[in-house]
This record gives C-alpha cells, sequence and structure tokens, in this order.
C-alpha cells in the first residue's frame, strides 16, 4: 500500500475552485465513526514527519566534555534532549544520540585523552530535582558519536560521573547513583579494564548510597578520589545526605579504598550530604573538596587527603548543595579552581577569592572540562546547555542556540493559523507561530524578529491564552506571584492568583493554599469567560482574576506523611516542587460547563456535575498509591466521558497508567496494551474530530488509539526518544510539548484520521478530504491513499463549473512510493 502527497500553492484553491480527483470524487471526513483496531496502513504514516518549530532555546545540561587533541570539538548531554556535538568550537551543534540509544537523558559523557573517538555517556541525572529524568544506563561509542553500544547498568537508572584513564582506554570507571526513590544494589563505583565489556563493583556502602563524583590524578592515575551520596528523591520528599555518604581514596587503580570523610581538617562530627572533589594536574598532593555539612564549604588538602583546611564556607558556592556541589581543579596551577553553583566561580588563590566567570552564558552550572593542553580552553554545562570558551580567565561563551528547551506543558491560541506556547524549565515562558522551523535563537528571552513572544509569566508551567482576546495571558509564575495577567496590546500587567502569598522553605503542611511548581490554569471550552485554577482547592474566576470563587473542599488525600519538610537533612529545599498534596489536572467539560473533572498528585480525582457545589470522590480502583494524575481530558462526545494520565516514576515505578471512564467516573477502564512497561504516561488527549480516537504522550514518544485505548500504536515517527510532556490536537495537527527538545507540530492529520474508516480501507484508491489552507502560510497539501503501486494517477482540480483549472501527475505514484 502506497500514500502519495502532493503541495498546491493556497494560490491555486482560492476562490470557488473546489478540489476532485479522475479516480473517484472528494470524500468527506469521517467523523464520530465507530472505534476500529487497525492501525493506520505504515506506508500513510511514512509520508509524515514531526516538525521541530523550535525555539532554538537550549535546556539544562549536567555534563559536557571536550575533546584533547582536537579543540574545536565537544560534547553535552541534554537532561531531556540526548547527546550533543561541536565540531566548531560551540558555534553550532548537532544531535549525535537521535535513533541510537533508548534515552532522552544524558547526564555523564567521558571522551578518552588517549583515543578521543572513544566516547562514553550515562544515562539519567543525579541533581535531583522535581522534574529528573531516569536513564537506561551507559552507552560506547568508538567512532567519536556516529554508532553507539549498550554496555551496562540498566538496573541503575542514573549514573553521575564517567571516567577514563588519561592514557589507557580500556580502564573505565563509573560512578553509578542509582534509583531515586527505591533501595537497589547496582549503586556505587564500578571499574572496566576491558573496555566496558565486563564491569566490577569496587566501591559500594550500601544500597541506599550511590557514587556521585570521581577524580582521577592525571600525573598518578592510580591514585582516585571517589564521593559517596545518601540520597533519594520520592512524588513528595527530597533527601540529600546520611551515614552513607562520604569521601574516599583510592592508590591501587581503584581496586581497594580508604575512608578519608573523618580526616583531619574535614568535618569530624554530623551529618554529610554530597561531596564534591578534584585532583589538581598541577600537583597531586593538591586536593580540593566541597562539602555539604552544617560546617560545610570548600576544603583544600596539601598532602593528599591526609589533612584538610576550610578555605572557603560562602554559602554562594554551597547553596541547594543537592542540586549543585560541583569543584574543578586546573590543570596547571594547582591554586586555580572553579566552583559551580547558581553562578560559575574561578579562584586563582586557592579557593580564598571567587570571581564570577559564569557571565555571558546561562545561569546554574553543573559540569566544567578543563582543556588539559590550553586551560584557557572550557566546555560549560548549564541550564541552558552546553558553552564554550577560548578566554578562560575573562570567558566568552558561544552561544547556546539549539531546541533542547524542557517544556512542561503547551497550548494554543486562537490566531489563525495558531501559536503555540509553553513555559520553559529554568527559561520563560514563549509563543511562536506554528509555521516557524525552529526560530527564537538561545538565552531566556522570548521575543524578536524571529516571530517569538513573551506571553508573561514564568518556568513553571501552564499559559492560559484567553479565547477571547489573543492579546490577553494568564501564565504560571514563581517570580513574585503565581498568576500572571498580561495583555500584549496596552501592556497591563498584574498579579492575579487568588492567594498570592510567596513561600520558600514552608512544609506544605504549613501553607493555607498550596501551590504546586506546575498547577493548572485552564480557560472553560464552554464559556470563555471562566478560568479555573487549583491549589487543593479548585478555584474560578469570570472577572479575569481580579475577584475568584473557592468551588471545591480538599481534593487530596494531603496525607500528614507526605506533607512535611523536604531537602534534610543539611539543607532544606521547599520551593515548589515539593509542595505536595495539590490538584494538579483539571479537565474542565466541554460540554457541560457545570462538569469538571480534577485530578491530584498524591492519587485523587473527584467529579462536580453542578459546577463545584458538590464533589464526588470516583478515583479509579486501580490508582497506584501517591499516582500523580498528571492530565484528565474531557471528551467532546459525552460529557460523562473522560480520560486520565498518572504517572509515579520518582516512586520507582515506571508503568504507564491510563485511565478512560464512560459513565462520570463510576467505573474506569485502565487503558495500556500497546504502550512499552517501562513508558511512563505524561499525558493522554481525544480527537475531537473523530470519536474513539485517542493520542498519548509517554516518556519515550507519542502513541494513538483508533479503538479508544483498547490498542495503542507509535506515532512518534522520526522523533529522538524524548519525553513528550503534553499534546495538543489542532483542527488539522497534532502539537507536542517535549522536556527536552522543543516544540514539534504533526502537520495535516485529517487522513490519518480518515484511514479507521471502513470505506478507505475497502478502496483501491482514496482521496483524503483536504484541510484548510490560509494564504501565506505552507500552502494547501492534497493526500490520497493507492492500494498498490499506480501505472499512472492524475489530480485534476476543477472549478465549480466542472472546468479543469490545473493537472498534476506524480511521479512518485506510478512508482508506488509517498511523494
Amino acid at each position: 500500500m502506497s500514500p502519495v502527497r502532493s503541495k498546491i500553492p493556497v494560490t491555486m484553491v482560492a476562490g470557488a475552485c473546489a478540489l476532485a480527483a479522475w479516480v473517484l470524487p472528494l470524500n468527506a471526513v469521517p467523523q464520530a465513526q465507530q472505534p476500529s483496531a487497525v492501525p493506520v496502513d505504515p506506508a500513510l504514516l511514512a509520508a509524515y514527519q514531526w516538525r521541530s518549530i523550535g525555539p532554538n532555546r537550549g535546556g539544562r545540561s549536567i555534563a559536557v566534555s571536550g575533546v584533547k587533541g582536537r579543540p574545536r570539538e565537544a560534547y553535552f548531554g541534554a537532561v531531556g534532549g540526548g547527546l550533543w556535538k561541536t565540531t566548531d568550537g560551540g558555534e553550532n551543534w548537532a544531535p549525535v544520540t537521535d535513533g541510537k540509544i533508548t534515552s532522552s537523558s544524558v547526564g555523564a559523557v567521558a571522551v578518552s585523552e588517549s583515543n578521543p573517538d572513544v566516547v562514553f555517556i550515562g544515562t539519567g541525572e543525579s541533581c535531583i530535582r522535581g522534574n529528573i529524568q531516569p536513564g537506561d544506563g551507559v552507552y560506547k561509542s568508538t567512532d567519536a558519536g556516529v554508532t553507539w553500544t549498550h554496555v551496562g547498568f540498566r538496573d541503575a537508572e542514573n549514573i553521575s560521573k564517567i571516567r577514563i584513564h588519561p592514557t589507557n582506554a580500556d580502564i573505565v570507571f563509573v560512578a553509578a547513583f542509582g534509583k531515586y526513590g527505591l533501595a537497589n544494589e547496582e549503586r556505587g563505583l564500578f571499574k572496566s579494564v576491558d573496555g566496558g565489556k565486563t564491569w566490577k563493583r569496587v566501591l559500594f556502602r550500601d544500597d541506599k548510597t550511590g557514587a556521585v563524583d570521581l577524580s582521577i590524578d592525571p600525573k598518578n592515575p592510580n591514585t582516585l578520589y571517589a564521593a559517596l551520596w545518601q540520597a533519594y528523591r520520592v512524588e513528595y520528599q527530597m533527601s540529600s545526605g546520611g551515614p552513607g555518604s562520604g569521601l574516599f581514596k583510592s592508590t591501587d587503580g581503584g581496586e581497594t579504598w580508604t575512608e578519608i570523610t573523618r580526616n583531619q581538617g574535614l568535618p569530624s562530627q554530623g551529618v554529610v550530604g554530597r561531596i564534591g572533589v578534584s585532583v589538581s594536574g598541577a600537583d597531586g598532593n593538591r586536593v580540593y573538596a566541597l562539602v555539604e555539612h552544617e560546617n560545610g564549604g570548600l576544603f583544600v588538602s596539601n598532602d593528599a587527603g591526609a589533612t584538610w583546611t576550610l578555605i572557603n564556607p560562602s554559602r554562594n558556592i554551597r547553596q541547594r548543595a543537592f542540586y549543585y556541589t560541583h569543584v574543578y581543579a586546573d590543570p596547571q596551577a594547582k591554586d586555580t579552581v572553579y566552583v559551580l553553583n547558581t553562578s560559575a566561580f574561578r579562584s586563582t588563590d586557592g579557593g580564598k577569592t571567587l570571581q564570577n566567570v559564569g557571565g555571558g552564558t546561562h545561569g546554574d552550572h553543573h559540569d566544567l572540562w578543563i582543556d588539559p593542553d590550553n586551560p584557557q580552553h572550557l566546555v560549560n554545562a548549564n541550564d541552558g546547555g552546553g558553552a564554550v570558551s577560548m578566554s578562560g580567565a575573562t570567558p566568552t561563551w558561544s552561544p547556546q542556540d539549539f531546541p533542547t528547551a524542557q517544556y512542561y506543558h503547551a497550548v494554543t491560541t486562537k490566531h489563525v493559523p495558531y501559536h503555540v506556547c509553553g513555559a520553559q524549565q529554568d527559561g520563560s515562558t514563549v509563543c511562536l507561530p506554528k509555521e516557524m522551523g525552529g526560530g527564537g535563537r538561545g538565552g531566556r528571552g522570548g521575543g524578536g524578529g524571529d516571530g517569538t513572544y513573551n506571553p508573561g509569566g514564568a518556568e513553571p508551567g501552564y499559559i492560559a491564552p484567553d479565547p477571547k482576546d489573543t492579546d490577553v495571558f494568564f501564565s504560571g509564575s514563581n517570580n513574585g506571584g503565581f498568576i500572571d495577567y498580561l495583555n500584549r496590546k496596552t501592556g497591563q500587567r498584574r498579579e492575579v492568583h487568588p492567594y498570592p502569598r510567596m513561600f520558600s522553605g514552608e512544609p506544605s503542611s504549613a501553607l493555607v493554599e498550596r501551590v504546586q511548581w506546575t498547577f493548572p490554569i485552564v480557560f472553560s471550552p464552554v464559556d470563555p469567560n471562566v478560568l479555573y485554577t487549583a491549589t487543593q482547592h479548585v478555584w474560578k474566576t469570570t472577572t479575569n482574576g481580579q475577584t475568584w470563587d473557592r468551588i471545591s473542599p480538599d481534593l487530596t488525600k494531603h496525607d500528614p506523611e507526605t506533607m512535611g519538610h523536604s531537602g534534610g537533612p543539611i539543607t532544606g529545599d521547599m520551593n515548589g516542587p515539593e509542595v505536595y498534596g495539590t490538584v494538579f489536572a483539571l479537565g474542565p467539560s466541554k460540554l457541560d460547563v457545570n462538569v469538571i473533572w480534577a485530578g491530584s498528585d498524591d492519587g485523587m480525582i473527584h467529579v462536580t456535575r453542578n459546577g463545584g457545589k458538590s464533589w464526588e470522590n470516583v478515583t479509579p480502583k486501580e490508582m497506584p498509591a501517591n499516582g500523580r494524575v498528571s492530565i484528565i481530558d474531557a471528551s467532546a462526545f459525552d460529557a460523562g466521558t473522560a480520560y486520565a494520565a498518572v504517572k509515579r516514576m520518582l516512586m520507582g515505578d515506571q508503568a504507564p497508567y491510563l485511565f478512560k471512564t464512560t459513565d462520570y467516573g463510576k467505573t474506569w477502564t485502565k487503558i495500556v496494551n500497546g504502550l512499552k512497561p517501562t513508558d511512563y504516561t505524561h499525558v493522554i488527549r481525544e480527537d475531537f474530530k473523530r470519536r474513539g480516537m485517542l493520542y498519548a504522550g509517554t516518556q519515550h514518544g507519542v502513541y494513538y488509539s483508533f479503538d479508544d485505548g483498547a490498542n495503542w500504536h507509535s506515532l512518534s515517527l522520526n522523533l529522538p526518544d524524548v519525553q513528550i510532556s503534553d499534546l495538543i490536537v489542532e483542527e488539522t495537527d497534532l502539537v507536542i510539548a517535549t522536556h527536552g527538545r522543543s516544540f514539534y507540530v504533526l502537520d495535516d492529520i485529517d487522513p490519518i484520521r480518515q484511514f479507521g474508516a471502513p470505506v478507505v480501507q475497502a478502496s483501491d484508491v482514496y482521496l483524503f478530504a483536504p484541510a484548510n489552507a490560509y494564504r501565506s502560510t505552507e500552502g494547501a497539501t492534497i493526500r490520497y491513499w493507492v492500494k498498490q503501486a499506480a501505472p499512472d494517477l492524475k489530480i485534476e482540480i476543477l472549478d465549480q463549473a466542472g472546468a479543469v483549472l490545473q493537472t498534476f501527475q506524480p511521479a512518485a505514484a506510478r512508482g508506488g512510493g509517498p511523494g
């Protein structure tokens, strides 16, 4: 079976023209037809490609490496977008793992100094913030990133560091953090002497403690320093530190280790948390350690770790220790050291005084590579991706204009054609026209002559364009308030949250209104004057946020065990992602303004059928404990039908959870057949033009179903392995937000919608009803499907009188392939 498509300039179908074909009349879009389990013909899907629309703005990175002897080459790992490489000193970057590995999160990278074609990467991330993504082990390339082989550690999930012996590429060390919220054995420090074919664990504390850092003495590679870290993150809490944490030294190439955590000068008692360690390439006796402790800071040893001195206790190098705690010794000057935190600091007096050298690139710094041949050559990983400098003392950093942004949600506007909007983790909000192909260069900005603009708000998540006015937006914020109202035409801007009290450091139990990092802001599809938001309660406004009505009781479990402090036992961290017991998803009905669905982050679903006067607990019986209800989508065909996506990865469960109800939640059906067992789910949406057609976004791609979720089929096509954080069904397109590769659009999906109709599958040739086309955009598309390769095929465009205006004879049709 072979599909063929032909692009026609929109000017050819203007006015009174109609489309027709000599083989059969134009077919109408089959709407509200019976669900079908038959998947789309792969040949038809082969004619489709997801189109990246950008924006070209870098997202978070915690791993970089340059290449010794090849100063124009470097790599950075995107925590949600794979591994990227530059061959021109950072001016241009390209992904090198797309389609070659089965994880989007690259949290460790190392390049052999003795054989620069040998590259190892570790997946998953150990800077354990709320939106972390697990990996599936370690990969190796022997051709500078062209091909990749998996070499172990699937059960570790998260790799902190990889280090390669400076003169022997077969000797490799892997620091494995392990699972986020569960005890597991594949943790600690591992060594390979055969290039990754086999591994031996050489340093291990217990099944709750992972390895987090490793430094090899360049002049004496038998001497190594390693840090272990007892830490975890679950849905409602993060912890950094415990009896498992510690600092270790080996003098026999990593075969045996001696603990030096309590050596003279280091904290003699009290809880130790995360530790960063680095030995100087200029002097093997000089070692730096950045220690999370009540009396922590930057420690220096001048006798290879035997004794230590606290040289700098400054808070600006140890704040949010779980997220940073990175130190790097200069390879040629023993008194030069870099310490990374929200800023990137450089010291030339052994750490006593610090100079910020991170200006001109993104903030929040996580990794640094210093060229051993030229210490002025730096590669930095920060929350905007990778950046290169050739002027280390006063660095000028390369741009970060690659599409690795992490978006929490997507929403489309009422513009014609529509715009796509979203909030970027550690960036700003942005909107851009659907027809763009990678606009919006770099940085935190969101405006410019490329068509992008900023709709207000900040990084946390939801944006609600006013359906009545394309200039008005309501956006989530974490900067001086929670909901930002913006009128782009008038410039008016104000905070409009129903309870705009900012907080930091307080447990969930102490908050009057619990506001999650990514809280819903949603307009009613039925009444465009009604806007909803949620804390642990559901709120409603009809006055653009000037007044609010609380229309629900607490719709969460609010279990006291999940409502306490987070971030201890040393450094607290409670600023939004850790707030728990909130309504995380709202699904107002598309048919009845009185029907609203609400899902919580602690595993509850409620529905009201009277506009909030009363609510019924309709939680599915199969709802997993502490399941985060990520999305609830109300049906466009039946007010009693709704769909829910649930995830609980941080509880150690990567299984997919999708649920469907057709009776207002009295009963639910779990609908995951066809999804991979570890492909956990973020979003489910119903197609509003075809009943029974659903789309799902998972940790690893996009799926569709023709039979109301009974069976799922992949729609990932050309996408890289990437988290699909949200999905929007438009009139003619699908729009996805990814958490690591910005936005994509799948154009003109009507033929996919129509394919399941019996008339299509029974036809030898079928002309799909075309989508509306607009002047000055991407033009019109004619798509048709032929069951067999056609020896000859002709398309004629007729006017209303039947006169032929233009004829097409696609060459590809005669060969049977797509055109």
